[in-house]
């Protein structure tokens, strides 16, 4: 797959929204990701669907939108409402994991399933092929900004072994401390998408950093 670099609105202006998701776009970009927070599952809070549904209307990218979130089967339909293209749940947090995955993709929506650097691999056991989207956390979620976790270099490898075994195009997405400096060796390892947060939106002009880890990433990120 092509890699493809996903921003996180975590580290934009939340004054400027409808500005930032105008100058991803005008940028080249083709993602933007949301980081849905509720204050439970992680210690922070950040937007809903609302938020998602008002800035739809004004952009053309990819919403991809991550559920950091205690009981998400319950604010399915609204994100699909809100426009969320693809929506990524914590294994973590669901009860019936077959079931909520099958929701989304009821919803039509793209779903993915994130895992946080502690959460064994086993959790894709019944579910992987169902999958649009796998979310390898290698930071604990909760805030921006933080450093990169080495421990989940042979996680995201033994995830693109997993993926790559079951011969459908599923992204595998990488979330935590992703810079410029460590997106080649993501990308070795089989990365497809990459969520930056601050390495991203705080070096702007944004065509350039996006030019940055186009460049990091092989020359062939959109």
């Amino acid at each position: 797959m092509t890699p493809i670099l996903s921003p996180s609105l975590l580290s934009a202006d939340f004054g400027r929204l409808a500005e930032e998701l105008a100058a991803l776009e005008a940028a080249g970009l083709s993602w933007v990701h949301w980081d849905i927070m509720d204050g439970q599952f992680v210690p922070n809070i950040t937007f809903g669907p609302p938020v998602v549904a008002k800035l739809r209307a004004r952009s053309r990218l990819f919403f991809d939108v991550h559920l950091m979130i205690e009981h998400p089967d319950r604010y399915i339909t609204a994100f699909a409402d809100a426009g969320a293209d693809l929506l990524c749940v914590h294994a973590e947090a669901c009860v019936h994991l077959e079931r909520t995955i099958q929701a989304i993709h009821d919803a039509g929506m793209q779903a993915g399933l994130a895992l946080n650097p502690a959460t064994p691999l086993t959790v894709l056991d019944y579910i992987l092929e169902n999958l649009d989207l796998v979310l390898i956390m290698s930071v604990n979620p909760g805030f921006g900004g933080q450093h990169f976790l080495p421990l989940t270099l042979p996680k995201i490898a033994h995830t693109a072994a997993r993926i790559r075994d079951t011969g459908k195009p599923i992204h595998l997405q990488v979330d935590g401390g992703v810079t410029v400096d460590n997106a080649a060796a993501l990308v070795r390892l089989g990365a497809t998408v990459l969520v930056s947060g601050s390495a991203f939106f705080g070096h702007p002009p944004y065509d350039q950093r996006l030019a940055a880890f186009r460049a990091a990433m092989g020359d062939t990120a959109n």
